[in-house]
């Protein structure tokens, strides 16, 4: 069966990876074991687009997703993270000049963002989003924001906007020229508007080999050149194009246009690195999964103690891939609104990092190697003597 590219239009996406019956969300945090266990589940396959290099789980059910209230994704509990974003925000003020401006974020989770944005510039914003909870804000900045419990779509063409942003959200959204030209009608004639958008860049994840960061909420995956192509076939023109976050994230500033330059950028050439990335992917995702299954077992038969530090979503999808026989000892996060809860279709309860002292690990494993080192900071505060490693 032939499938067509939800962003380009192509037939015939090269399919190359399948994970059978996983969580259908990894960031919704139940309140029960039972229910965490019994939790929807799906499969997912993943299809890499020739002419475009966009990557798509082709048996996506948008049908599954609930973004509810139980939905934590919140990141800002991380003091990296809450550098990268401030500095981000003042990039973004001092480049667009969002002094006293209309802002509108769509999808904008707890509103951080947002507030940290309306705050710093003095503008005003509209966040948007069914899992939004302004009560969780804290600070002046949230005087200047107002949140809207519910989904984007035409309905808000007659909010004010001079600057509207998407952060970590078009990577959820399976039909995404559907979306981005959604969102361009809605702009209509107003050509001063500046777009932002962040999304995970899928580069990284294929050379890494990185199944951990592979997950069924996550529908769409991108390269540079994919989500420019995106943005310019629905008639905006691209200002700025780039990676940040240890080149984790892709950043992308666009304009509303009549018509679009055919001059591309640079870095926006990358359907064969892509394909090349796949083709690793492809080759070695089953020997890497097999090698961390194998490493973790071979301690747990040591009877040695092994933790996993961040229970996001690439912790959810990394327990998937190694299976409900290997027993973690514990996992643990930063974010205390994840305490005591536990993980979609894992079954298992998240602590408090202090946690671990009564657990004296012998193998810290970390979700995400950006963190490494302030996790190292945390672990030598508490006295926990333990090998740390990163996915």
């Amino acid at each position: 069966m032939s499938y067509d590219c939800p962003n380009c239009g192509a037939s015939g996406l090269d399919v190359f990876y399948e994970a059978g019956e996983i969580p259908v969300h990894s960031c919704i945090m139940l309140n029960r074991r039972e229910d965490a266990l019994a939790f929807p589940r799906r499969a997912l396959t993943l299809g890499a687009c020739p002419q475009c290099a966009f990557i798509s789980n082709i048996l996506f059910d948008s049908s599954v997703q609930a973004y509810t209230a139980g939905y934590e994704e919140q990141q800002s509990f991380s003091p990296r993270f809450r550098t990268f974003q401030t500095e981000m925000i003042g990039d973004l003020i001092r480049t667009y000049d969002l002094h006293h401006k209309d802002v509108i974020e769509i999808g904008c989770g707890k509103g951080d963002f947002l507030v940290e944005l309306c705050e710093t510039g003095k503008n005003r914003g509209i966040g948007i989003d069914p899992t939004s909870d302004p009560e969780r804000l804290e600070g002046p900045g949230g005087e200047r924001v107002r949140f809207l419990k519910e989904l984007y779509g035409p309905q808000h063409a007659d909010l004010p906007a001079d600057f509207v942003c998407c952060r970590h959200t078009l990577e959820h959204i399976p039909a995404t020229h559907e979306f981005v030209g959604m969102i361009r009608e809605v702009i209509g004639d107003r050509r001063d508007v500046v777009v932002f958008f962040e999304v995970p860049a899928v580069e990284r994840v294929l050379e890494e080999e990185a199944f951990w960061d592979v997950y069924y909420e996550h529908c769409s995956y991108f390269s540079l050149g994919s989500l420019a192509h995106v943005f310019r076939r629905n008639r905006f023109d691209i200002i700025e194009l780039r990676k940040d976050f240890d080149e984790q994230y892709l950043l992308i500033v666009v304009r509303p246009v009549s018509s679009v330059r055919k001059t591309e950028r640079a870095n926006e050439d990358d359907i064969s690195k892509i394909a090349d990335g796949v083709a690793t992917f492809r080759e070695g995702v089953r020997r890497t999964i097999d090698g961390w299954r194998d490493r973790l077992t071979a301690l747990k038969r040591q009877d040695r103690c092994v933790a996993v530090w961040g229970s996001g979503s690439k912790c959810v999808s990394f327990l998937s891939a190694m299976g409900p026989e290997l027993k973690i000892d514990a996992i643990v996060d930063i974010n205390s609104f994840r305490h005591g809860k536990w993980l979609a279709g894992i079954g298992r309860q998240v602590e408090a990092p202090e946690s671990l002292v009564g657990y004296a690990p012998d193998l810290v494993v970390v979700m995400n190697p950006i963190y490494l080192d302030e996790i190292q900071r945390h672990l030598d505060s508490m006295g926990i003597s333990a090998e740390v490693t990163a996915v």
